[in-house]
């Protein structure tokens, strides 16, 4: 029973949303801790790849069972894999496209700022929705409604 409240309707995208978003977030600060290293090559994930990827197991998911739960499984790619528990694994191998400097370093402080910033406020609004959403559960157990 409880695995059938966290996977239906919007939970399981949401945590998939937060798991990209909290694996990306990594991989930004990675490239910020190394934004003076000579010839270090910064890498990202693609986010059209993670929402296409996302959209195509919320339909898979609909035309299985004709409705919004079950379990979301999204498709492998080079960037995307699920671990054994089902997991969500991200691998960066998107170039970040930033300049290439005399040192070899392709950084772009401004663009890994921005990164970071809209990084961050979709993992708070993923949050914030889950945490609304277990609010209202945890209201309709415990019969206050």
């Amino acid at each position: 029973m409880l695995n059938d409240l966290s996977n239906s309707g919007s939970m399981a995208v949401l945590e998939q949303v937060m798991r990209f978003a909290g694996q990306r977030q990594r991989i930004l600060a990675h490239n910020i801790s190394n934004i003076a290293t000579p010839g270090f090559d910064q890498r990202d994930v693609s986010i059209p790849g993670f929402q296409k990827a996302l959209s195509d197991a919320i339909d898979d998911r609909r035309a299985r069972n004709g409705g919004s739960s079950g379990d979301l499984v999204l498709r492998e790619s080079d960037e995307l894999r699920t671990d054994d528990n089902g997991h969500l694994q991200i691998f960066a191998k998107t170039p970040s496209g930033g300049v290439l400097t005399h040192d070899k370093n392709n950084r772009n402080l401004e663009r890994l700022m921005q990164g970071l910033a809209e990084n961050a406020a979709v993992y708070r609004v993923a949050s914030d929705l889950m945490r609304s959403r277990n609010d209202t559960l945890r209201v309709a157990i415990s019969q206050r409604i």
